[in-house]
């Protein structure tokens, strides 16, 4: 029998990359398609691991890119869920850079992406319940719900008067 509950250590995934000349653009730079292309797969390994079904990327919020992945660096990516809702998962990613000669890390990313669980014909499918434990799992739990109403309500498939928890944000009556 599945699990029916899981926590966000258990969807886990730490990927690790490295940026080779193919990776980057004219000024020796890692692309930023390149980079997405990362997240995207070590995000949707975390819903496929919290949910033990097939996943596909809904959405991705802001990604922007502060300091520049250079040439030769390695790309550490860590992403777990931090909450399902009915088919959906909400994944955090961040994304580390290390210049491994010179001694230096920098944090250079950081985004959500939301999968959905679906079934060999792409139909949706219940995802498995989200149990929080520590607390930034908890932190990032309760800001899931008002992160997805915003997803919603920008798409537009969502009214901002039913998003109840972004209602002082858009100042309704």
């Amino acid at each position: 029998m599945a699990n029916t509950k899981k926590t966000p250590n258990d969807s886990l995934v730490q990927m690790t990359e490295f940026v080779l000349p193919n990776d980057t653009n004219t000024l020796d730079n890692l692309m930023g398609g390149r980079l997405l292309h990362w997240m995207d797969i070590a995000s949707a390994i975390s819903a496929q691991k919290h949910s033990n079904q097939i996943v596909v990327t809904a959405s991705v919020d802001n990604v922007s890119f502060g300091k520049p992945i250079q040439l030769g660096n390695v790309v550490n990516l860590q992403a777990k869920v931090t909450r399902a809702f009915n088919s959906s998962m909400e994944v955090h990613i961040e994304v580390e850079a290390e210049d491994i000669p010179n001694g230096i890390k920098f944090k250079s990313n950081e985004a959500f992406f939301t999968f959905v669980a679906v079934d060999k014909n792409g139909t949706p499918i219940d995802a498995v319940e989200l149990v929080p434990e520590s607390e930034k799992e908890k932190e990032l739990y309760e800001g899931a719900l008002r992160r997805r109403q915003l997803r919603l309500v920008l798409a537009k498939r969502m009214k901002p008067n039913d998003a109840t928890e972004l209602k002082s944000i858009f100042k309704l009556d």
